[in-house]
């Protein structure tokens, strides 16, 4: 507290001690208010109470005296220093003063140092007790401040349409909304503050908060996970977990965000349904009009010009693409479903691929392509569909040599590696540029570009190629330089049982 900000009232009926009083504080560089008797003194209390950090009181005065100044002062601010002054004869007035709540006081006569040292005192105790005030305000305003924001937060989480579920470090369940209770067909109640081993949570959510919660170190990764609820499965949910970290690197628990995405799937399965039952409409009379096609090429139906035989050549080539789109919507509506028959038996790839290469040794001569196949060690065998994997590297290889200028050069190895079997198809073809790789394996996704503009192709196959190998539990991945070529690299588990595969029908 600087000097300028304080304020000393005098209260004195001798006009010698407030002159003095007075010249004494003000020479100390404070502000002096001075009044005659007790009842002009509480005028100026009552008047100026707010600004006064301290009172020099004199006990003894005629009309209202100074204990009754004292209590009204005490009554209207209770932490206003009061500094009694008084005179030998009246210590013990004094004394019950500081009973009744005066801060000290200071016998006549004094000196002023004596007083400056008493009103001193006084100010840094008026200065503690408005610092203190204002912390305990600033600290209630905070604890108000919070508990507003908590509440606008719990609001806003329960307004949620999506399911949110937040556990602490400990795995208990510190926070759910009313959408997390109605996806997961459970009472609210049997979830707050209960531990991931009590709840009465679907396994697979316990265990990937679980997962989550084991995180070593700090990571911002993520697990997304499909739920199915209910006895029929009637309730398919996305659950987003992400693990909550807190300026320290210390992990604090982790936020599970559920949403309900029973529509989404059931409009994809309406939309596959829908694509299945149109490519097997259009197949049998595509398939009729190319067999005609044939026929009068064949010239069975008489001789043709050259330029009739060139338009029915043309016209054919693009009916065997029409009936090479409807091939992968059937596949593509067989995997979606689940209802792709696989019959799976112990193999090699090396016999798979070496077999594909010298099929499509022709079509990589018509280009003068060198294409080479070379293998490591001894063929591991993979429990896998051998019309699956043809069908997968038959696309691989075939568009490698597609996108491979002639004179490139297309190779394929085989290797292992950690328990599995690994493939890579490689080529010095045009390449894929950086922004396509993130979606080449998605349906219909094809690069347009100056290159590719003349071959044709539905934008399936290397989603279908995905699909085949994520149903063989392997792991398809894809490197390319725009310009320098482009690899594609499989992973397929190597079968270690010692009680082989056989011959299994499965589906994926």
């Amino acid at each position: 507290m600087t000097h300028d900000q304080v304020t000393v009232l005098v209260i004195d009926d001798e006009q010698t001690m407030r002159e003095g009083c007075s010249r004494i504080l003000s020479k100390g560089g404070w502000s002096v208010l001075v009044a005659e008797n007790g009842e002009k003194g509480l005028s100026q209390i009552q008047t100026h109470h707010a600004k006064i950090d301290a009172i020099l009181l004199d006990l003894m005065m005629p009309g209202v005296s100074g204990m009754d100044v004292l209590e009204q002062t005490r009554h209207l601010d209770p932490n206003l220093p009061v500094i009694v002054i008084t005179g030998y004869a009246t210590v013990e007035s004094a004394v019950e003063a500081m009973k009744k709540g005066a801060y000290d006081f200071i016998p006549k006569p004094f000196t002023p140092d004596q007083l400056r040292l008493v009103v001193g005192r006084a100010l840094e105790r008026r200065a503690f007790q408005r610092e203190t005030e204002f912390l305990r305000t600033e600290r209630e305003r905070s604890l108000r401040d919070i508990s507003t924001e908590k509440s606008k937060i719990k609001t806003i989480i329960h307004a949620m349409g999506d399911g949110v579920l937040v556990c602490d470090q400990d795995g208990a369940i510190v926070l759910t909304n009313p959408a997390t209770s109605r996806m997961l067909q459970i009472s609210g109640d049997s979830l707050s503050g209960k531990n991931l081993s009590d709840a009465p949570l679907p396994s697979e959510l316990s265990l990937t908060i679980t997962e989550v919660l084991k995180m070593g170190e700090k990571s911002y990764t993520s697990i997304s996970r499909e739920l199915s609820i209910g006895a029929a499965e009637e309730i398919c949910l996305r659950a987003h977990t992400a693990p909550v970290w807190n300026d320290l690197g210390q992990m604090m628990g982790t936020v599970t965000v559920l949403q309900d995405i029973s529509r989404l799937k059931e409009l994809d399965r309406m939309k596959s349904e829908f694509i299945a039952m149109v490519a097997h409409e259009l197949r049998s009379p595509i398939a009729t009009v190319d067999q005609q096609i044939t026929a009068i090429v064949s010239r069975a139906a008489g001789e043709l010009t050259e330029k009739q035989e060139e338009m029915l050549s043309r016209a054919r080539e693009r009916i065997k693409g029409l009936l090479s789109l409807i091939k992968d919507l059937l596949d593509l509506s067989k995997i979606e479903a689940g209802k792709m028959t696989q019959y799976k038996e112990l193999l090699t790839l090396q016999e798979v691929i070496r077999k594909i290469v010298d099929f499509m040794k022709t079509d990589a001569e018509k280009k003068n392509i060198d294409l080479q196949f070379s293998s490591s060690g001894i063929p591991s065998l993979i429990c896998a569909d051998r019309s699956n994997l043809e069908e997968i590297f038959i696309n691989l290889i075939s568009n490698a040599i597609k996108y491979t200028p002639e004179h490139g050069k297309v190779w394929i190895t085989l290797a292992e590696k950690s328990g599995y079997v690994k493939a890579t198809v490689s080529d010095t073809g045009i390449g894929i540029k950086k922004e396509d790789l993130s979606r080449i394996f998605d349906r219909f996704y094809r690069v347009r570009s100056q290159e590719t503009r003349h071959i044709i192709g539905t934008g399936l196959g290397l989603s279908i190629v995905k699909s085949m190998v994520d149903a063989h539990l392997g792991e398809i991945t894809v490197d390319s330089e725009e310009g320098k070529g482009t690899t594609f690299t499989l992973l397929f588990p190597k079968e270690l049982s010692p009680d082989p595969c056989g011959t299994k029908k499965s589906r994926t």
